[in-house]
């Protein structure tokens, strides 16, 4: 009797020690009979936003989910770009701005459960919708389809990923509650049903069966045809102003019973170059997002924070448009991270269905206005051909592609001699439309104009027999969304010279962020300033600024805008920050984080114009700003390719 007393004190002495590790292990379920998802036994509704980490220097990470975490979120949903942490096959990255594993801890450490979308197809207004270029290699692959060669890469990075991810899972004592299988595949022409089979099957087997994997397409019952399978639990997507009750029965379709979830809604949306800045009224936000909490649904908010498509992350839509640097979608928090008055509003409805926690919430960062820093000219991008291809060059009777060279993004340089006397203007022309996306193009080191996919497959052009043609091909951004995602960049076909296809090309795979950040760049003396055209060669600018060193707390953030350039790319530091495009805008400005910058040694900016800078007529500076302009589109008629909360199959 004594020996059973003592044990039961041993038990009760660990239970009191270890309780957590003696009860009952985390859980999180689907609660069919009782229409709602269970947390550790208990009925949990989550009130999400999304957040993507590709999208955010890492040293903001935990501003922005602690600025969430004060908004009432008690969940944040992120995607998982697959090209973002495997650009080169069999390459893979998770350190610095890639560290998915310390953005997971940060979010766990904060009180935030996640919802992950690693796809492997995200959409999300990304090159590629976040499939790594390398899959094209293969010209026939059939993408989002049991293609097996597309199986088989899918299978290789999910094998890589997924089981990193395992021990984030919340059963496994981590934050991961849900895992999204695809992404609106009903939106996509394949429909291949043996294709989710699989993933379905990849996914539980690296992750288990106890996590709920889920589908999430359009609030539409033709989207769920393709896009859902059993096994994964169905949600929709809708956006404000939507039929609550309307969509939320589609959703029913496919799942009579369980918790309602809207995936994605949409709490501005996105932009394209040369449209209006999309902006959706807080009111209407704020309205339907009060009639989802009021059925008890479950909501993640697309976007919480847009944040911003550094480098070339950008993606675009079809016919083509890509979308701009920024990705700020009019979202509750700026693309800076900055409150909004939508934020706040949402804050108000969210107290009405769940606490709010204590404590303030951490202010918007300080911006600093560093001035106009003057700049030089520096090399013309034929000028500093052996700094930029230090591979060399290939030659090849008709065009290669990007992928063809192995070049991911950016730039490459096509080079052949006119076969004719052109002695009167003789139109080059892209027939098939082969021009991905716009060739900046010269005769004998003078820029003569820019063929552009879609809008200009014909320009003019004069020389002699010999003379040299070169085309400076950009890179603007590979499809992202539809049944065109399988998008080859370069001249993907052949381009005529009147009725003659020119062959006999020298082309040029071009590094150019190497060169920016390791400072290859000269300063020399290029004639091209005398150019009459209004286009002019595409041409590196360079110049510096010293931040104040009497200020404290500097560096800040800050916006850099380019008054009277027109096209380009633009480093900080040998950072790539993105494009600029204010001829076309909407965006004008980009934002500079402060973590870029330097406080030691002066700063180094670098610009890549490729149609005609403002130099020659002697204002020849970019200028550091503290306000954001996202909103001056230069060609009001060009409308959105996507019309506000439509998810078609474009």
């Amino acid at each position: 009797m004594s020996s059973l007393t003592s044990g039961c004190k041993i038990v009760i002495l660990l239970q009191i020690l270890f309780g957590q590790c003696l009860s009952d292990p985390p859980s999180f379920t689907v609660d069919y009979q009782n229409d709602c998802f269970r947390k550790d036994g208990e009925e949990f509704r989550y009130i999400s936003g999304s957040i993507h980490y590709s999208r955010i220097p890492r040293i903001y990470w935990k501003d922005r989910l602690l600025k969430m975490y004060m908004a009432g979120l008690n969940t944040i949903q992120t995607y998982v770009p697959w090209n973002f942490h495997e650009a080169v096959q069999g390459s893979y990255k998770f350190t610095g701005d890639r560290d998915i594993g310390h953005f997971l801890h940060l979010a766990r450490q904060i009180g935030l459960l996640v919802i992950l979308r690693p796809g492997p197809y995200i959409c999300a207004e990304w090159d590629m919708g976040g499939l790594p270029s390398w899959l094209l290699q293969n010209k026939n692959i059939v993408l989002r389809s049991s293609d097996p060669d597309y199986t088989a890469a899918v299978d290789t990075w999910m094998g890589k990923f997924l089981p990193m991810m395992k021990p984030y899972l919340y059963q496994n004592g981590g934050p991961i509650i849900m895992v999204q299988v695809e992404n609106e595949y009903g939106s996509y022409f394949a429909c291949d049903y043996n294709h989710m089979r699989h993933l379905s099957s990849l996914f539980r087997t690296h992750l288990g069966d106890e996590v709920i994997l889920f589908t999430t397409d359009g609030a539409g019952l033709g989207f769920l045809k393709c896009g859902t399978i059993q096994g994964l639990y169905t949600t929709v997507d809708f956006g404000a102003g939507a039929n609550v009750s309307a969509a939320f029965a589609v959703q029913r379709h496919a799942e009579p019973q369980g918790p309602l979830v809207n995936s994605e809604y949409y709490t501005g949306w996105l932009d394209h170059w040369g449209s209006r800045h999309a902006v959706v009224p807080t009111a209407a936000v704020v309205k339907t997002l009060n009639e989802m909490l009021a059925l008890g649904a479950n909501v993640n908010m697309y976007m919480f924070i847009g944040g911003t498509n550094f480098g070339y992350w950008n993606g675009a839509n079809s016919p083509f448009s890509p979308q701009p640097t920024s990705y700020d979608y009019d979202a509750p928090l700026t693309e800076a991270g900055d409150l909004t008055e939508k934020y706040f509003a949402i804050r108000e409805v969210i107290k009405m269905y769940r606490r709010i926690p204590d404590g303030p919430i951490p202010p918007s960062t300080p911006k600093y206005a560093y001035g106009a820093v003057k700049m030089s000219q520096l090399q013309t991008v034929a000028e500093a051909l052996d700094i930029l291809s230090y591979s060399g060059s290939v030659k090849s009777m008709y065009p290669q592609t990007f992928t063809d060279l192995n070049q991911l993004f950016g730039y490459m340089l096509y080079r052949t001699t006119l076969p004719f006397d052109c002695d009167v203007p003789t139109p080059l022309s892209s027939p098939l439309n082969g021009v991905h996306d716009r060739a900046y193009v010269s005769v004998d080191g003078v820029a003569v104009g820019i063929l552009e996919r879609d809008k200009a497959l014909t320009i003019n052009v004069m020389g002699k027999k010999g003379s040299e043609l070169d085309l400076l091909v950009e890179n603007m951004g590979r499809i992202n969304y539809g049944k065109n995602i399988n998008d080859f960049k370069g001249l993907v076909t052949n381009l005529t010279l009147g009725k003659d296809v020119l062959s006999g090309w020298t082309i040029f795979s071009l590094s150019v962020d190497e060169a920016v950040s390791q400072g290859l760049l000269g300063q020399t003396v290029s004639g091209d300033g005398q150019n009459p055209s209004k286009f002019s060669l595409p041409t590196f600018y360079g110049g510096t600024f010293t931040i104040p060193s009497d200020i404290p707390d500097l560096p800040q953030d800050s916006y850099v805008k380019l008054p009277q350039w027109s096209k380009g790319q633009i480093w900080i530091n040998g950072f790539n920050l993105g494009r600029y495009w204010p001829s076309r805008g909407p965006q004008v400005t980009l934002f500079v984080p402060a973590s870029i910058l330097s406080t030691n040694a002066p700063n180094n900016v670098t610009v890549l114009e490729l149609e005609n800078s403002p130099c020659s007529s002697g204002l020849c500076t970019v200028e550091f700003t503290t306000t954001p302009i996202l909103n001056a589109t230069a060609l009001p008629h060009l409308a959105l390719h996507r019309k506000l909360f439509r998810k078609l199959d474009v």
